[in-house]
């Protein structure tokens, strides 16, 4: 089996087609609503939706630029602890751009790093190594930072991407 999965080995219907499955919303954990959604207006990611209803429930989305990915976050929305969610991957062509962004909008931003192993990075900052990759290849060079709850974010620099992907 090789290392890398095929996308032609994607998950079947019953007619033995490929199910296409698309990962549109990640649930963020958080403690105070408000803040958290300041936060990532503040990013620059577009308030797509922000609604509560009479049983206690409200629900804020925001994406960002450029993602077919949102984040949700609100009151009654996960049982899971605010800033539990850990290692969500926000990819970018330019890592030090990025960087530079977030650090401008007030957030503090891990230094760029690479992996002491190369292609994939190892839990928490385990063998991070400073810098970026020696050689910049695409998926190699990283950056982290959290939202006010704990909630881990990663840069990660893409330029040229595997094939098969998007």
């Amino acid at each position: 089996m090789s290392k890398v999965q095929s996308h032609e080995k994607a998950a079947s219907g019953a007619n033995g087609d490929a199910v296409e499955m698309k990962l549109e919303v990640v649930v963020l954990p958080v403690a105070d609503v408000d803040r958290a959604k300041r936060f990532y207006a503040n990013l620059g990611w577009r308030l797509d939706a922000d609604f509560a209803n009479a049983d206690g429930l409200r629900v804020v989305q925001l994406t960002p630029p450029g993602s077919p990915c949102s984040v949700i976050f609100g009151k009654n929305v996960t049982a899971a602890v605010p800033g539990s969610v850990h290692d969500l991957m926000l990819v970018v062509s330019d890592i030090e751009a990025a960087r530079a962004h977030l650090i401008a909008k007030g957030v503090e931003v891990s230094a760029v790093f690479h992996d002491a192993g190369g292609v994939f990075h190892h839990a928490g900052t385990a063998a991070r190594v400073p810098g970026p990759d020696p050689q910049r290849r695409s998926y190699c060079s990283w950056a982290s930072f959290s939202d006010p709850d704990g909630n881990g974010w990663l840069l990660q620099e893409v330029t040229t991407r595997l094939p098969g992907r998007v």
